[in-house]
């Protein structure tokens, strides 16, 4: 058993279940999304994508665009999460707690083709 591969699926896995942890739950209400749940999800994401990068392969290339495109998408709801709890005087509304939770639908549809790509490149192995 490889170490590395064991610390790169662990945290490709980690990123898809701590997103989906955030994504579920009714879509415009506050107290079914944490801010830390996606704060976690932001930072297992991240390291994710800096594992992705040592991959110099084409299924490589993908798997870091997925990885990308899930960064941008979780960033994206925090920066509209901080917005409007400290910028905007309206605060928390049920509109922009269901744009949070689409962006990180998103997200979490990036990191399903990222676990998939992952599943398919194990299967085609040969020892």
């Amino acid at each position: 058993m490889n170490p590395e591969k064991v610390v790169f699926g662990f945290f490709i896995v980690m990123a898809l279940t701590l997103n989906f942890g955030f994504f579920i739950g009714d879509m415009d209400n506050p107290n079914h999304h944490h801010v830390y749940e996606l704060a976690a999800a932001i930072v297992v994401n991240l390291i994710a994508t800096i594992l992705k990068f040592g991959d110099r392969s084409q299924m490589g290339a993908v798997l870091v665009a997925t990885s990308l495109v899930a960064d941008l998408q979780l960033i994206s709801a925090a920066i509209v999460w901080g917005v409007s709890t400290h910028i905007d005087q309206t605060g928390m509304t049920a509109s922009t707690m269901a744009s949070i939770v689409s962006l990180s639908g998103g997200a979490l549809l990036a990191n399903v083709v990222s676990v998939l790509l992952l599943v398919v490149e194990t299967i085609m192995l040969r020892r």
